[in-house]
């Protein structure tokens, strides 16, 4: 497909920003700085917000709709569209619609991924040519979880989660709980029984099966809703922690079974959400395949 014909196109679509779990999260150091060096394996599902990016004539880089509490200024794709605009004198403007389905401040990533999307989608619709690995160093510089988005692959990823490696999880059936809490990242950081020095592991011992996320005891201790979906969840199978929450998550074989526990799960104390795991993300897979019709 040709550039001309991929803009023909473009503007007019959704794209997808996809949600992703960590399907385990080790702490083994923290640096002077103050960022914590991680291990963790990041895997997308097929629940995603979606993105529309509509052009404009006077370079400015706008929101149909805010979210609320959010100013607009602070919303991560208008960063991501002014970073890129920075960083190549790009005159060009947008105006973006967002879907919102992510949950937010649940740990699944919906900011950092409606950022990645921005910037890798943007990239393209505005014809900067910068390359992955450029759109991913943007990224970081939004927030650590932007990068494995660009990448556009499950990941095992070490650092302060920047560093990535491509790995294969089995792409199972999971179900994610979002209780009515909202954790938050910095004061599970800050905790001073938070660990710390875990071993580092390699990918054979997580694939063995160590699952283990550092911050679920922490969080379960100062946010009881999410203790009790965990305490729900590890009913039906093996319930985790998605970074530091507020999602819970448990993975199944199959189809059926993922959704006869969601249905069982289903209260007003949370939000519950049936899904598929997938290690290419959603996004990666629309710009290879130019099926540009969602």
């Amino acid at each position: 497909m040709s550039q001309n014909q991929f803009n023909q196109l473009a503007w007019a679509e959704r794209w997808p920003a996809p949600a992703k779990l960590n399907l385990m999260l080790r702490i083994v150091g923290q640096r002077p700085d103050g960022y914590h060096l991680l291990q963790t394996v990041f895997q997308f599902i097929d629940l995603c917000d979606w993105i529309t990016f509509h052009p404009v004539e006077d370079g400015r880089v706008s929101l149909q709709n805010t979210l609320p509490d959010v100013p607009e200024a602070d919303d991560l794709t208008i960063r991501a569209a002014n970073l890129l605009k920075a960083e190549t004198g790009c005159t060009a403007g947008v105006r973006i619609e967002v879907e919102k389905n992510l949950p937010m401040g649940g740990g699944l990533g919906g900011g950092s991924s409606d950022a990645a999307t921005a910037l890798v989608v943007l990239n393209s619709l505005w014809r900067l040519g910068l390359s992955v690995e450029k759109l991913m160093a943007l990224g970081l510089a939004l927030g650590a979880d932007v990068p494995v988005f660009v990448y556009g692959h499950s990941a095992w990823a070490e650092g302060v989660g920047e560093k990535l490696e491509e790995i294969n999880p089995g792409e199972q059936w999971v179900v994610v709980i979002k209780p009515e809490c909202h954790v938050n990242t910095k004061e599970i950081f800050s905790a001073k029984n938070l660990t710390r020095n875990s071993k580092s592991i390699k990918i054979a011992d997580f694939i063995a099966g160590q699952h283990q996320n550092d911050c679920a005891e922490v969080v379960c201790e100062r946010y009881q809703p999410v203790k009790d979906a965990l305490v729900a969840l590890s009913v039906f199978s093996e319930a985790r922690l998605t970074g530091t929450g507020a999602c819970v998550f448990a993975q199944f074989d199959s189809e059926v079974a993922a959704f006869n526990a969601s249905e069982s799960l289903k209260n007003n104390r949370w939000q519950v959400y049936l899904a598929k795991g997938v290690n290419e993300s959603p996004l990666s897979s629309k710009l290879k395949t130019g099926k540009y019709i969602s």
